[in-house]
């Protein structure tokens, strides 16, 4: 953090640096040569007499904003220019026009090295700014680290030519040659109790003492600076927040607003720090790239030379001029990456020394002192995290390979148009977890092609759900694909691959799906007949016919035990729905079960029998009213179909030797309403009262 701690106007280290406005600093030497007469730095417009006007400031752009509160805010000064403690401002330019009579109170003027703000100040020049406390530590320690020798302390009571001190009484704070020692201090007496330290010793405490010492307010000397002034920006004492300026002013706790400065820079610091981590990890990426590029170059170039090899004698001026445009490519590349990690070093090594800085700032524990540039650090903080990202970039300019392939299938007579062309296999693609999902008996898969990759054609493969081989699902140029009809309750591996006329790549890393447990479900609009009226998110029906109209649940089934009820809302003049299961294309203007495509079990008030090809078997006593309810056990693992009314078996088992894709299916006319449930749990069998048979 060396450049941290420099002077921008004479590039040494700070010496007692003093406090801009704009919170930056400057050695009190240069701040005194650099301060010129307030008059010279406020431009004055001449009017068309030829003489100068009053300081006038046309171009707000040229003159940063003026610290607001310094010019205006203090109402009982009655002094426009001058009205903070420290006798100095920030740059004019709350409005455009300075009076003469701010510009005679504020005699000298001051413009920062860095940033070109003006700082106006009083009779005292640039004396009258406050010495930035923190930055001076900091250097001392610094100084002291990067140079360490051992600082000989003289004798503070010799009056000619003052010997090397060699001890210090930590009571009465003097250090003593031995002769001085013996002479003004003897071991004897009230003095024989005094502690006598080593130099070196000595003059640490003495640093510490003075760091321990509790800042006084400079208008009321005997109250401690317990408060801060959020307007001002400025420590205060009780007395001044009470009865002095800053009575109307926002004034917060010392400690409070100090904890809490350290909170937000500690903060912007942490994410900043982990923004220079992954820089860090970045620019070693870019050095293991630039290594590789000779290694890669290498193989190229084999390539190359052995391809021109076989055309010997008509192809050697052409091989040179291949092993040329190589090489371009190589230089190119490897300068490209040398810059690259050149820019990215000089942002990280900038950005390191600002945190190291900011670190040592924490490390303040005098609140006044770290608060007068909390507020500058925090903004460079938070503008170096803002602006990190985009001028590390986190891309390699140019990647390390040489997409490059020689083709030397034409003839002969070809040869002079002979030249690269830039296609190989595409790399791996991946597949991307985070958009994946898998819904009822489908799933989703995304996928992205390998960086600068040239992909003609996706292949995504899906394995049977229990741990089979795979089979193609889809070939497309598309990124992401449904596949719906797959089994309930099942894991799914999925992979990807990508392919161009140069070649495939390998498959993607495996990516696992879970289908749901139990399937949800509604009628589904556009399967069924145009007849059938819907409600309730598609889960409610009824008919506009007096005939028979089919519709069909939104999933079908092939694998796995399944359980769904049908309620039965409304049910007049005694007619006979029919529910059951069907295939996809089973016929929808007839009652469900006439014919060879559908399982159903038709019934009425009194009495039910079960119905496929439009035969009829098992007639068993029981009917149906409304509120009553009809629930369907699929069985597809021992492929059968049973029925239960009201939570109770009815019947045998209905239907035997399924296999297939079967849909939840019902057919019903005007007079019935019925309410699908899906989504249940298969019950418990019991047993009930024996069913009649005819």
């Amino acid at each position: 953090m060396e450049e941290e701690l420099k002077c921008p106007v004479c590039r040494r280290w700070y010496c007692k640096p003093l406090l801009l406005p704009c919170t930056h600093s400057i050695c009190t030497a240069c701040a005194v040569a650099g301060q010129e007469p307030s008059q010279s730095l406020v431009p004055h417009p001449v009017s068309d007499e030829g003489q100068a006007n009053g300081p006038v400031i046309q171009d707000a752009d040229n003159y940063p904003e003026i610290d607001k509160l310094s010019m205006v805010s203090e109402a009982d000064s009655g002094v426009v220019c001058n009205s903070r403690p420290n006798s100095y401002l920030g740059t004019p330019s709350v409005s455009n026009i300075f009076t003469s009579s701010a510009l005679q109170s504020c005699p000298y003027g001051l413009r920062c090295p860095v940033c070109n703000k003006i700082v106006l100040l009083d009779d005292f020049g640039a004396l009258s700014l406050p010495t930035n406390k923190v930055l001076e530590a900091i250097v001392e320690k610094y100084t002291q680290n990067k140079q360490p020798k051992k600082v000989e302390i003289k004798c503070e009571l010799c009056v000619n030519g003052a010997d090397i001190a060699t001890a210090m009484c930590e009571q009465c704070e003097v250090f003593y040659c031995d002769t001085c020692r013996d002479n003004c201090h003897p071991s004897r007496g009230s003095l024989a109790k005094h502690n006598l330290v080593d130099p070196t010793q000595g003059k640490n405490i003495l640093q510490s003492k003075k760091k321990r010492k509790e800042a006084k307010c400079k208008e009321h000397s005997e109250e401690l600076l317990s408060m801060f002034c959020v307007g001002c920006k400025i420590p205060v004492c009780y007395v001044c927040s009470q009865d002095g300026r800053h009575i109307n002013h926002d004034v917060q706790s010392l400690s409070a607003m100090c904890k809490a400065q350290k909170n937000e820079l500690s903060q912007n610091l942490q994410t900043l720090s982990e923004k220079a981590k992954s820089g860090t990890e970045f620019i070693q990426r870019l050095k293991a790239m630039a290594e590789k590029i000779n290694g890669n170059c290498s193989e190229f170039e084999a390539t190359v030379i052995a391809q021109c090899d076989a055309l010997i004698e008509r192809i050697k001026l052409r091989k040179i001029e291949l092993l040329a445009s190589v090489k371009e490519e190589k230089d190119m590349k490897t300068m490209t990456m040398k810059e690259q990690v050149s820019d990215c070093t000089g942002l990280l090594q900038r950005t390191t020394g600002l945190l190291q800085f900011c670190i040592e700032v924490l490390k303040e524990s005098n609140p006044s002192s770290f608060l007068q540039i909390s507020t500058g650090l925090i903004a460079r903080v938070a503008q170096a995290d803002c602006n990190f990202n985009k001028e590390m970039e986190l891309a390699p300019r140019v990647s390390p390979e040489f997409e490059l392939t020689l083709d030397n299938t034409p003839s002969i007579r070809s040869i002079e148009n002979m030249n690269f062309f830039q296609m190989k296999a595409p790399g791996q693609p991946s597949i991307i977890p985070e958009e994946c999902s898998a819904e009822n008996n489908s799933v989703t898969i995304a996928w992205q092609p390998y960086s600068n990759s040239v992909v003609e054609a996706y292949t995504l493969e899906l394995d049977d759900g229990n741990g089979g081989d795979f089979r193609v699902v889809y070939v497309g140029r598309e990124t992401i694909c449904t596949v719906d009809g797959l089994h309930f309750n099942s894991i799914y591996n999925a992979r990807v691959k990508g392919h161009n006329h140069a070649g495939e790549s390998p498959y993607s890393e495996i990516v696992s799906l879970q289908t749901a447990e139990v399937a949800w479900f509604t009628f589904d609009p556009i399967t069924t007949h145009q007849d059938i009226i819907f409600a309730n998110n598609n889960q409610s029906i009824t008919c506009n016919s007096f005939d028979h109209r089919v519709a069909l649940g939104s999933v079908g089934f092939s694998k796995g035990i399944h359980y769904w009820e049908v309620h039965i809302d409304r049910y007049d003049s005694h007619t006979d729905p029919s529910i059951g299961i069907a295939r996809f294309d089973v016929d929808k203007n007839q009652m469900l079960g006439k014919d060879d495509k559908a399982w159903s079990m038709y019934i009425d008030n009194q009495r039910s029998w079960f119905i496929n090809r439009d035969e009829h078997a098992n007639r068993t006593n029981g009917g149906i009213s409304p509120g009553s309810v009809i629930g369907m056990l699929l069985d597809l693992n021992q492929h059968t179909l049973s029925y239960f009314i009201n939570d109770q078996p009815h019947g045998p088992i209905a239907f035997t030797d399924l296999h297939g894709v079967f849909f939840p299916a019902v057919s019903i006319n005007r007079n019935v309403q019925v309410t699908l449930r899906s989504g249940l749990e298969p019950p418990v069998e019991s047993e009930g009262s024996e069913s009649d048979e005819e």
